[in-house]
């Protein structure tokens, strides 16, 4: 299972998708930096001023982990969904089936993608947070294992939006439905301590909520979720998402008609 030529096969496909990304990088990489610039505007410099400090932090220092978080949860998604969903469309996805790799390298391979992306995005957002705020660096090691895991997670996400899917408007209905609300709501803009002790609660069933307190307290040193909580918590839904897709993938579900 673990021969150099399933590693070889893996690599083609990760350097496929990357090569898909990087040659429309106007369209995918782009966009991304120039909406976060326009929350930095609109949030962070105008409304902020207004809002004063948040979490004992400037309110453009206390958003910014999560805007970065954001850019790389919707990216590191929407790569893998709109890839293998081409790639079922395209009906070149059954070259894949019939191919002697295992499909847990298979995966492996678009995830990887989707995670370059994510994290190639978040890097942008980061220095066009530069423009607007002075960067602090409270644990570099949470961030990086953070910001992994995170576009990981999301990734096989964007894997199991693709093989149920059977239009491309399919693989808008998570993402404007599901994964937006849930991101706005998951103390990108706020401490969930600002609001009512019954909100909170329920705040905490958010699990990008973790995720993003989590980013943050490698920048600022403070969370409103215990740290090790969140990382469990994202380690707990990759290792369930990975056996999901590999269950799907196994069994043709949305792939053989």
């Amino acid at each position: 299972m673990f021969n150099r030529y399933n590693w070889i096969a893996a690599g083609s496909i990760y350097r496929k998708e990357v090569v898909r990304f990087m040659r429309i990088w106007v369209q995918t990489l782009v966009p991304p930096a120039i909406t976060m610039s326009l929350y930095f505007v609109v949030f962070g410099s105008l409304i902020g001023k207004r809002i004063g400090d948040m979490g004992g932090f400037n309110y453009m220092d206390y958003i910014v982990p999560g805007l970065i978080m954001m850019s790389v949860i919707t990216n590191s998604y929407a790569n893998v969904a709109s890839s293998f969903f081409s790639s079922k469309f395209q009906r070149h996805v059954e070259e894949l089936l019939v191919a002697p790799v295992p499909n847990g390298f298979i995966l492996m391979a678009y995830v990887a993608g989707g995670v370059t992306r994510g994290i190639l995005v978040g890097l942008l957002v980061t220095v066009v947070s530069l423009f607007f705020t002075d960067m602090e660096i409270h644990h570099l090691g949470i961030i990086v294992l953070v910001v992994v895991l995170t576009a990981i997670l999301f990734s096989l996400g964007g894997m199991i939006n693709a093989i149920f899917a059977k239009k491309f408007d399919d693989i808008s209905i998570i993402p404007t439905f599901v994964l937006t609300p849930l991101t706005y709501l998951g103390g990108v803009f706020y401490s969930i301590n600002l609001i009512p002790e019954f909100w909170q609660k329920v705040s905490l069933a958010n699990p990008i909520l973790y995720m993003i307190n989590a980013f943050r307290y490698g920048f600022l040193g403070i969370s409103d979720i215990d740290v090790v909580t969140a990382l469990g918590l994202i380690g707990g839904f990759i290792v369930l998402l990975t056996g999901f897709n590999l269950y799907l993938l196994n069994k043709g579900i949305g792939l053989r008609s």
